[in-house]
Protein backbone atom coordinates (compact mmCIF):
# COMPACT_ATOMS: atom_id res chain seq x y z
CA UNK A 1 0.00 0.00 0.00
CA UNK A 2 1.42 3.49 -0.92
CA UNK A 3 1.61 5.46 2.01
CA UNK A 4 -0.31 9.00 1.61
CA UNK A 5 2.91 11.30 2.46
CA UNK A 6 6.53 9.76 2.46
CA UNK A 7 9.40 12.41 4.07
CA UNK A 8 13.13 10.87 3.78
CA UNK A 9 16.56 12.62 4.15
CA UNK A 10 15.16 16.11 6.06
CA UNK A 11 18.37 17.90 7.02
CA UNK A 12 18.09 21.78 9.02
CA UNK A 13 20.81 23.33 9.97
CA UNK A 14 21.10 27.23 11.69
CA UNK A 15 24.64 27.68 11.10
CA UNK A 16 26.52 24.81 12.56
CA UNK A 17 23.35 23.53 14.85
CA UNK A 18 21.88 20.66 12.98
CA UNK A 19 17.86 20.90 13.86
CA UNK A 20 17.41 17.95 11.63
CA UNK A 21 19.71 15.29 10.56
CA UNK A 22 18.72 13.20 7.12
CA UNK A 23 14.84 12.72 9.50
CA UNK A 24 12.42 10.37 7.94
CA UNK A 25 8.81 8.92 8.82
CA UNK A 26 5.48 8.00 6.19
CA UNK A 27 1.91 8.49 7.01
CA UNK A 28 -0.70 6.16 5.66
CA UNK A 29 -4.66 7.56 4.85
CA UNK A 30 -6.52 7.68 7.71
CA UNK A 31 -3.87 7.45 10.84
CA UNK A 32 -2.51 9.27 13.46
CA UNK A 33 0.93 9.24 13.30
CA UNK A 34 3.01 10.68 16.84
CA UNK A 35 6.01 12.63 16.33
CA UNK A 36 7.62 12.58 20.16
CA UNK A 37 10.86 13.99 21.16
CA UNK A 38 12.58 15.95 23.82
CA UNK A 39 11.86 19.72 23.23
CA UNK A 40 14.42 20.50 20.87
CA UNK A 41 14.57 17.59 18.67
CA UNK A 42 13.37 18.51 15.77
CA UNK A 43 9.65 17.05 15.93
CA UNK A 44 8.38 20.44 15.21
CA UNK A 45 11.00 21.73 13.10
CA UNK A 46 10.10 18.64 10.69
CA UNK A 47 6.15 19.33 10.83
CA UNK A 48 7.12 22.90 9.69
CA UNK A 49 9.15 22.15 7.03
CA UNK A 50 6.03 19.61 5.75
CA UNK A 51 3.59 22.76 6.24
CA UNK A 52 5.64 24.43 4.12
CA UNK A 53 6.87 26.93 7.23
CA UNK A 54 10.44 25.87 7.20
CA UNK A 55 12.51 25.71 4.06
CA UNK A 56 15.31 22.49 4.82
CA UNK A 57 18.28 22.27 3.05
CA UNK A 58 17.76 18.91 1.81
CA UNK A 59 14.47 16.83 1.94
CA UNK A 60 12.57 14.71 -0.31
CA UNK A 61 8.52 14.34 -0.19
CA UNK A 62 6.55 12.41 -1.58
CA UNK A 63 2.35 12.40 -1.80
CA UNK A 64 1.00 9.05 -2.95
CA UNK A 65 4.12 8.39 -4.31
CA UNK A 66 4.95 11.78 -6.27
CA UNK A 67 8.07 13.98 -5.62
CA UNK A 68 6.30 17.54 -4.74
CA UNK A 69 8.10 20.30 -3.99
CA UNK A 70 6.89 22.22 -0.63
CA UNK A 71 8.47 25.65 -0.74
CA UNK A 72 5.68 28.07 1.32
CA UNK A 73 2.49 27.34 3.38
CA UNK A 74 1.02 28.14 -0.20
CA UNK A 75 2.23 25.48 -1.76
CA UNK A 76 1.12 22.83 0.90
CA UNK A 77 -2.25 24.37 1.02
CA UNK A 78 -2.72 23.69 -2.48
CA UNK A 79 -1.54 20.23 -1.67
CA UNK A 80 -3.90 19.69 0.56
CA UNK A 81 -1.60 20.00 3.91
CA UNK A 82 -2.88 22.27 7.11
CA UNK A 83 -1.46 23.02 10.14
CA UNK A 84 -1.66 23.72 13.85
CA UNK A 85 0.95 25.86 16.00
CA UNK A 86 2.08 25.61 18.94
CA UNK A 87 2.81 28.93 19.40
CA UNK A 88 -0.46 30.14 17.98
CA UNK A 89 -0.50 31.95 14.24
CA UNK A 90 -3.68 33.82 14.70
CA UNK A 91 -4.08 37.53 14.30
CA UNK A 92 -5.00 38.65 17.46
CA UNK A 93 -6.17 42.53 16.22
CA UNK A 94 -8.90 40.38 13.67
CA UNK A 95 -12.30 39.05 13.94
CA UNK A 96 -12.82 35.20 14.27
CA UNK A 97 -14.40 35.01 10.66
CA UNK A 98 -11.07 37.19 9.11
CA UNK A 99 -8.64 34.79 10.73
CA UNK A 100 -10.57 31.83 9.21
CA UNK A 101 -10.69 33.40 5.72
CA UNK A 102 -7.54 34.84 5.44
CA UNK A 103 -4.95 33.19 3.14
CA UNK A 104 -7.99 30.30 3.32
CA UNK A 105 -7.83 29.11 -0.52
CA UNK A 106 -11.01 27.64 0.07
CA UNK A 107 -12.59 31.20 0.74
CA UNK A 108 -13.15 33.23 -2.89
CA UNK A 109 -12.36 37.29 -1.34
CA UNK A 110 -13.45 39.61 -3.28
CA UNK A 111 -13.92 43.62 -3.26
CA UNK A 112 -17.68 42.67 -2.07
CA UNK A 113 -16.58 40.46 0.42
CA UNK A 114 -19.70 40.88 3.71
CA UNK A 115 -19.18 39.42 7.48
CA UNK A 116 -22.71 37.24 6.88
CA UNK A 117 -20.51 35.13 4.21
CA UNK A 118 -17.61 34.54 5.73
CA UNK A 119 -20.15 33.63 8.73
CA UNK A 120 -21.81 31.12 6.90
CA UNK A 121 -18.53 30.05 5.60
CA UNK A 122 -16.93 29.87 9.50
CA UNK A 123 -20.06 28.17 11.09
CA UNK A 124 -19.79 24.44 10.15
CA UNK A 125 -16.14 24.57 11.14
CA UNK A 126 -16.40 26.01 14.32
CA UNK A 127 -19.31 24.42 15.10
CA UNK A 128 -17.20 21.01 14.39
CA UNK A 129 -14.91 22.67 17.56
CA UNK A 130 -17.55 23.34 19.99
CA UNK A 131 -16.62 27.84 19.36
CA UNK A 132 -20.09 27.92 17.22
CA UNK A 133 -21.74 29.98 20.22
CA UNK A 134 -19.52 33.03 19.61
CA UNK A 135 -19.88 35.93 17.86
CA UNK A 136 -17.71 35.54 14.74
CA UNK A 137 -17.34 39.43 14.42
CA UNK A 138 -15.36 39.25 17.77
CA UNK A 139 -11.80 40.24 18.28
CA UNK A 140 -9.77 36.93 19.03
CA UNK A 141 -7.16 39.05 21.32
CA UNK A 142 -10.65 38.76 23.60
CA UNK A 143 -10.61 34.90 23.47
CA UNK A 144 -8.95 32.51 25.91
CA UNK A 145 -5.89 30.78 25.13
CA UNK A 146 -7.99 27.45 24.54
CA UNK A 147 -10.38 28.95 22.81
CA UNK A 148 -7.65 30.24 20.48
CA UNK A 149 -6.62 27.09 19.81
CA UNK A 150 -10.07 25.58 19.30
CA UNK A 151 -10.06 28.62 16.64
CA UNK A 152 -6.51 27.64 14.93
CA UNK A 153 -7.88 24.28 14.30
CA UNK A 154 -11.15 25.24 13.18
CA UNK A 155 -9.06 27.09 10.80
CA UNK A 156 -7.29 23.68 9.59
CA UNK A 157 -10.24 22.19 9.25
CA UNK A 158 -11.91 25.33 7.13
CA UNK A 159 -9.04 24.30 4.12
CA UNK A 160 -10.14 20.75 3.63
CA UNK A 161 -6.50 19.54 4.20
CA UNK A 162 -6.26 15.72 3.79
CA UNK A 163 -3.10 15.92 5.52
CA UNK A 164 -3.29 17.62 9.33
CA UNK A 165 -0.29 18.06 11.47
CA UNK A 166 -1.35 19.06 14.87
CA UNK A 167 1.78 20.53 17.12
CA UNK A 168 0.71 20.40 20.95
CA UNK A 169 -3.20 21.00 19.88
CA UNK A 170 -4.32 20.15 23.28
CA UNK A 171 -1.48 22.09 25.06
CA UNK A 172 -4.38 24.59 26.64
CA UNK A 173 -7.43 22.34 26.85
CA UNK A 174 -9.32 20.72 29.52
CA UNK A 175 -10.55 17.66 29.68
CA UNK A 176 -13.76 18.43 27.84
CA UNK A 177 -12.53 20.15 25.05
CA UNK A 178 -9.69 17.17 24.78
CA UNK A 179 -12.59 15.04 24.54
CA UNK A 180 -14.22 17.24 21.76
CA UNK A 181 -11.23 17.08 20.05
CA UNK A 182 -10.58 13.31 20.19
CA UNK A 183 -14.19 12.69 18.75
CA UNK A 184 -13.32 15.27 15.99
CA UNK A 185 -10.07 13.52 14.98
CA UNK A 186 -12.13 9.83 15.09
CA UNK A 187 -14.18 11.19 12.22
CA UNK A 188 -11.29 13.15 10.35
CA UNK A 189 -10.07 9.32 10.26
CA UNK A 190 -12.89 7.46 9.50
CA UNK A 191 -13.18 10.01 6.16
CA UNK A 192 -9.29 9.32 5.48
CA UNK A 193 -7.42 11.96 6.69
CA UNK A 194 -4.48 11.42 8.17
CA UNK A 195 -3.01 13.28 11.20
CA UNK A 196 0.54 13.88 12.40
CA UNK A 197 0.19 14.90 15.86
CA UNK A 198 2.90 16.42 17.92
CA UNK A 199 2.54 15.83 21.88
CA UNK A 200 4.37 15.02 24.86
CA UNK A 201 1.37 13.69 26.63
CA UNK A 202 1.86 9.39 26.87
CA UNK A 203 -1.99 9.38 27.41
CA UNK A 204 -3.36 11.17 24.54
CA UNK A 205 -0.68 9.47 22.39
CA UNK A 206 -1.70 5.74 23.39
CA UNK A 207 -5.22 6.76 23.05
CA UNK A 208 -5.56 8.06 19.51
CA UNK A 209 -2.20 7.07 17.87
CA UNK A 210 -1.61 4.42 15.01
CA UNK A 211 2.16 4.61 14.96
CA UNK A 212 4.59 6.98 16.84
CA UNK A 213 8.48 7.81 15.03
CA UNK A 214 10.45 9.37 17.94
CA UNK A 215 13.50 11.82 17.07
CA UNK A 216 16.52 12.94 19.32
CA UNK A 217 18.34 15.68 18.23
CA UNK A 218 17.31 15.67 14.98
CA UNK A 219 17.70 12.22 14.40
CA UNK A 220 15.10 9.74 13.69
CA UNK A 221 15.55 6.80 16.09
CA UNK A 222 12.87 4.40 15.06
CA UNK A 223 8.99 4.39 14.20
CA UNK A 224 7.15 1.44 15.86
CA UNK A 225 3.38 0.59 15.98
CA UNK A 226 1.65 1.87 19.07
CA UNK A 227 -0.17 -1.15 19.61
CA UNK A 228 3.64 -2.92 19.76
CA UNK A 229 5.67 -0.22 22.36
CA UNK A 230 4.79 0.92 25.62
CA UNK A 231 5.07 4.47 27.80
CA UNK A 232 8.62 3.56 29.39
CA UNK A 233 9.60 2.27 26.26
CA UNK A 234 9.09 5.44 24.40
CA UNK A 235 10.87 7.70 26.84
CA UNK A 236 13.72 5.97 27.24
CA UNK A 237 13.83 6.36 22.71
CA UNK A 238 13.16 10.24 23.67
CA UNK A 239 16.04 10.89 26.33
CA UNK A 240 18.16 7.98 25.95
CA UNK A 241 17.91 7.03 30.27
CA UNK A 242 15.43 6.08 32.33
CA UNK A 243 13.42 8.53 33.77
CA UNK A 244 10.10 8.21 36.15
CA UNK A 245 7.48 10.35 35.56
CA UNK A 246 5.57 9.66 38.50
CA UNK A 247 8.68 10.59 41.32
CA UNK A 248 7.41 13.04 43.83
CA UNK A 249 9.49 14.07 46.61
CA UNK A 250 7.95 13.50 50.14
CA UNK A 251 7.39 16.63 52.14
CA UNK A 252 6.58 17.73 55.89
CA UNK A 253 4.50 20.44 55.95
CA UNK A 254 4.48 23.94 58.12
CA UNK A 255 1.90 25.14 59.94
CA UNK A 256 3.12 28.26 59.16
CA UNK A 257 0.61 30.47 57.01
CA UNK A 258 2.33 32.53 54.30
CA UNK A 259 -0.22 33.78 52.11
CA UNK A 260 -3.86 34.08 53.43
CA UNK A 261 -6.42 35.38 51.01
CA UNK A 262 -10.27 36.02 52.45
CA UNK A 263 -13.11 36.92 50.21
CA UNK A 264 -11.37 38.08 47.16
CA UNK A 265 -13.74 39.50 44.23
CA UNK A 266 -12.64 40.54 40.71
CA UNK A 267 -14.57 41.23 37.88
CA UNK A 268 -13.94 37.43 37.25
CA UNK A 269 -13.09 36.20 40.68
CA UNK A 270 -16.28 35.87 43.11
CA UNK A 271 -15.49 35.29 46.77
CA UNK A 272 -12.50 33.52 46.62
CA UNK A 273 -10.85 32.33 50.33
CA UNK A 274 -7.94 29.93 50.72
CA UNK A 275 -4.77 29.87 52.68
CA UNK A 276 -1.05 28.67 51.59
CA UNK A 277 1.54 27.61 53.90
CA UNK A 278 5.16 27.68 54.23
CA UNK A 279 6.43 24.55 51.98
CA UNK A 280 2.96 23.97 50.24
CA UNK A 281 2.22 23.92 46.69
CA UNK A 282 -1.16 24.62 46.55
CA UNK A 283 -2.75 23.37 42.77
CA UNK A 284 -5.70 25.31 40.91
CA UNK A 285 -7.56 23.33 38.81
CA UNK A 286 -10.70 24.31 36.29
CA UNK A 287 -12.37 24.16 33.22
CA UNK A 288 -11.03 26.57 30.86
CA UNK A 289 -12.81 29.75 31.59
CA UNK A 290 -12.73 29.08 35.57
CA UNK A 291 -10.72 31.74 36.77
CA UNK A 292 -7.76 30.10 37.22
CA UNK A 293 -5.46 32.70 35.28
CA UNK A 294 -7.45 35.18 36.64
CA UNK A 295 -6.45 34.51 40.40
CA UNK A 296 -2.96 34.93 39.77
CA UNK A 297 -3.59 38.24 37.86
CA UNK A 298 -5.66 39.58 41.14
CA UNK A 299 -2.61 38.37 43.65
CA UNK A 300 0.12 39.45 41.29
CA UNK A 301 -1.27 43.62 40.53
CA UNK A 302 -2.87 42.72 37.28
CA UNK A 303 -6.84 42.88 38.12
CA UNK A 304 -8.13 45.33 40.41
CA UNK A 305 -9.59 44.06 43.49
CA UNK A 306 -13.41 45.00 44.13
CA UNK A 307 -13.56 42.95 47.63
CA UNK A 308 -11.73 41.05 49.94
CA UNK A 309 -8.13 41.15 51.72
CA UNK A 310 -4.43 39.20 51.30
CA UNK A 311 -2.27 38.73 53.68
CA UNK A 312 1.48 37.52 52.61
CA UNK A 313 3.67 36.60 55.78
CA UNK A 314 1.47 38.63 58.43
CA UNK A 315 0.94 41.80 56.42
CA UNK A 316 -1.32 43.26 54.66
CA UNK A 317 -0.69 42.75 50.81
CA UNK A 318 -2.46 45.15 48.19
CA UNK A 319 0.63 45.29 45.69
CA UNK A 320 -0.48 48.79 43.09
CA UNK A 321 1.18 46.64 40.32
CA UNK A 322 3.20 43.89 39.19
CA UNK A 323 6.35 46.06 40.07
CA UNK A 324 4.89 46.29 43.39
CA UNK A 325 4.00 43.11 43.74
CA UNK A 326 7.44 41.93 42.82
CA UNK A 327 8.81 44.00 45.15
CA UNK A 328 6.85 42.95 48.24
CA UNK A 329 7.84 38.91 47.25
CA UNK A 330 5.61 37.89 45.21
CA UNK A 331 6.28 36.17 41.40
CA UNK A 332 4.43 34.99 38.35
CA UNK A 333 5.25 32.76 35.70
CA UNK A 334 1.82 33.77 33.36
CA UNK A 335 -0.05 31.23 31.12
CA UNK A 336 1.63 32.26 27.09
CA UNK A 337 5.64 32.64 28.17
CA UNK A 338 5.95 34.57 24.03
CA UNK A 339 3.02 37.11 24.73
CA UNK A 340 3.46 37.88 28.25
CA UNK A 341 6.63 36.73 29.60
CA UNK A 342 9.54 36.65 26.87
CA UNK A 343 11.38 39.50 25.12
CA UNK A 344 11.56 37.30 22.26
CA UNK A 345 14.43 38.87 20.08
CA UNK A 346 16.25 39.72 23.46
CA UNK A 347 18.97 37.90 24.55
CA UNK A 348 18.80 34.82 27.12
CA UNK A 349 20.48 36.70 30.08
CA UNK A 350 18.85 39.87 29.57
CA UNK A 351 15.36 37.56 30.08
CA UNK A 352 16.42 36.15 32.65
CA UNK A 353 18.02 38.87 34.72
CA UNK A 354 15.77 41.61 33.79
CA UNK A 355 13.55 41.34 37.35
CA UNK A 356 16.83 42.14 39.35
CA UNK A 357 19.03 44.37 37.62
CA UNK A 358 18.64 47.02 40.19
CA UNK A 359 20.94 44.94 42.02
CA UNK A 360 23.76 43.87 39.37
CA UNK A 361 24.61 47.58 39.17
CA UNK A 362 27.22 50.00 39.95
CA UNK A 363 27.20 53.67 39.66
CA UNK A 364 24.15 53.74 36.81
CA UNK A 365 26.21 50.58 35.43
CA UNK A 366 25.39 46.78 35.01
CA UNK A 367 28.09 44.73 36.27
CA UNK A 368 27.98 41.95 33.33
CA UNK A 369 30.43 39.66 35.37
CA UNK A 370 28.11 39.46 38.19
CA UNK A 371 25.29 39.46 35.91
CA UNK A 372 26.33 35.99 33.22
CA UNK A 373 27.52 34.65 37.11
CA UNK A 374 24.30 34.34 38.25
CA UNK A 375 23.04 33.30 35.30
CA UNK A 376 25.00 30.40 34.97
CA UNK A 377 24.52 29.09 38.43
CA UNK A 378 20.80 29.46 37.69
CA UNK A 379 20.88 27.76 34.55
CA UNK A 380 23.06 24.79 35.83
CA UNK A 381 19.79 24.11 38.40
CA UNK A 382 17.35 23.93 35.51
CA UNK A 383 19.57 21.92 32.90
CA UNK A 384 19.08 25.16 30.76
CA UNK A 385 20.21 24.08 27.27
CA UNK A 386 21.81 27.28 25.10
CA UNK A 387 24.70 27.72 22.94
CA UNK A 388 25.35 31.27 24.29
CA UNK A 389 23.68 33.40 27.01
CA UNK A 390 23.63 36.37 24.58
CA UNK A 391 21.67 34.23 22.18
CA UNK A 392 17.89 35.67 21.18
CA UNK A 393 15.47 33.74 23.67
CA UNK A 394 14.05 33.38 20.30
CA UNK A 395 16.49 30.56 18.95
CA UNK A 396 15.74 28.33 22.15
CA UNK A 397 12.85 25.30 22.29
CA UNK A 398 9.90 25.83 24.17
CA UNK A 399 11.29 23.62 27.24
CA UNK A 400 14.44 26.13 27.52
CA UNK A 401 12.18 29.34 26.97
CA UNK A 402 10.08 28.39 29.61
CA UNK A 403 13.54 27.27 31.45
CA UNK A 404 14.94 30.81 31.02
CA UNK A 405 11.30 32.54 31.91
CA UNK A 406 11.68 30.23 35.46
CA UNK A 407 15.20 31.71 35.67
CA UNK A 408 14.15 35.21 36.48
CA UNK A 409 11.84 33.81 39.16
CA UNK A 410 14.97 31.85 40.79
CA UNK A 411 16.97 35.03 40.45
CA UNK A 412 14.49 37.16 42.31
CA UNK A 413 13.71 34.67 44.87
CA UNK A 414 10.26 35.75 46.05
CA UNK A 415 8.18 34.40 48.80
CA UNK A 416 5.47 32.82 46.97
CA UNK A 417 5.46 31.45 43.19
CA UNK A 418 2.17 32.12 40.96
CA UNK A 419 2.91 29.28 38.07
CA UNK A 420 0.64 29.50 35.44
CA UNK A 421 0.32 25.99 33.79
CA UNK A 422 4.31 26.24 33.09
CA UNK A 423 4.99 22.54 32.09
CA UNK A 424 2.47 23.24 29.38
CA UNK A 425 3.71 21.67 25.73
CA UNK A 426 7.05 21.00 26.94
CA UNK A 427 8.72 17.67 26.58
CA UNK A 428 9.19 14.86 29.47
CA UNK A 429 12.37 15.45 30.37
CA UNK A 430 12.35 18.79 30.90
CA UNK A 431 8.65 18.71 32.74
CA UNK A 432 10.86 16.72 35.68
CA UNK A 433 13.15 19.55 35.68
CA UNK A 434 10.22 21.85 36.57
CA UNK A 435 8.74 19.26 38.98
CA UNK A 436 12.32 18.84 40.38
CA UNK A 437 12.63 23.21 41.02
CA UNK A 438 8.88 23.20 42.15
CA UNK A 439 10.15 20.86 44.62
CA UNK A 440 13.14 22.73 45.74
CA UNK A 441 11.08 25.94 46.38
CA UNK A 442 8.84 24.02 48.87
CA UNK A 443 11.83 22.29 50.55
CA UNK A 444 12.88 26.34 51.04
CA UNK A 445 9.70 26.91 52.52
CA UNK A 446 8.59 28.99 49.48
CA UNK A 447 4.86 29.21 48.64
CA UNK A 448 3.86 27.87 45.16
CA UNK A 449 0.59 28.43 43.42
CA UNK A 450 0.70 26.07 40.61
CA UNK A 451 -2.22 26.42 38.10
CA UNK A 452 -2.09 23.03 35.33
CA UNK A 453 -4.55 21.95 32.50
CA UNK A 454 -3.29 18.48 33.02
CA UNK A 455 -4.79 16.75 36.41
CA UNK A 456 -1.88 14.42 36.81
CA UNK A 457 0.26 16.66 37.28
CA UNK A 458 -1.54 18.29 39.61
CA UNK A 459 -1.62 15.41 41.47
CA UNK A 460 1.87 14.63 41.20
CA UNK A 461 2.94 17.61 42.32
CA UNK A 462 0.36 19.39 44.82
CA UNK A 463 -0.32 18.82 48.89
CA UNK A 464 -3.72 20.12 48.28
CA UNK A 465 -5.70 20.97 45.41
CA UNK A 466 -8.35 24.11 44.99
CA UNK A 467 -11.07 23.92 42.15
CA UNK A 468 -12.43 26.93 40.64
CA UNK A 469 -15.63 26.80 38.41
CA UNK A 470 -16.79 30.56 36.78
CA UNK A 471 -14.84 32.01 39.42
CA UNK A 472 -15.87 30.55 42.71
CA UNK A 473 -13.95 28.18 44.76
CA UNK A 474 -15.81 24.73 44.24
CA UNK A 475 -14.06 22.20 46.71
CA UNK A 476 -10.17 21.93 48.40
CA UNK A 477 -9.11 18.53 47.75
CA UNK A 478 -5.84 16.67 49.30
CA UNK A 479 -3.57 15.49 47.68
CA UNK A 480 -4.72 11.91 47.62
CA UNK A 481 -7.96 12.54 45.87
CA UNK A 482 -8.45 11.61 42.19
CA UNK A 483 -9.17 12.96 38.75
CA UNK A 484 -13.14 12.53 38.62
CA UNK A 485 -12.90 14.25 41.92
CA UNK A 486 -11.54 17.15 40.34
CA UNK A 487 -13.60 16.69 37.46
CA UNK A 488 -16.51 16.31 39.83
CA UNK A 489 -15.63 19.71 41.60
CA UNK A 490 -14.93 21.38 38.27
CA UNK A 491 -18.10 20.99 36.56
CA UNK A 492 -20.20 22.13 40.18
CA UNK A 493 -22.76 24.83 40.48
Amino acid sequence: MTDLLNVEGVSKHYGGIYALKNACFSLRAGEVHALMGENGAGKSTLARVVAGATRANTATIKIEGQPVAIRTPLDAQTLGIGIIYQELDLFQHQTIAENMVVRNTRFREDAFTSKSRMKVFCLPYLRQVGLDHLDTGRMVSSLSIGEMQLLAIARALSMEARIILMDEPTSSLMDDAVERLFALIEKLKASGVAIVYVSHKMDEIFRICDRITVLRDGVTIDTREIAETNVQEVIEMMVGRKVDPSARSHRHLSDSVLMSVSGLTTKKLKGISFDLYRGEVLGIAGLVGAGRSELGAALFGLDRLSAGTVELDGRAFHPRSATDAMRRGMGLVPEDRKLEGLMMQMSILENGTMAVLPRMQSLGFIDKKLEEREMQSIHTRLALKFTSLTDPVASLSGGNQQKTLLARWLLLNPDVLFLDDPARGIDVAAKQDIYRMIDELAARGKGVLLVSSELPELLRCCDRILVLNNGRLTATLPAATTQECIMTAATQR
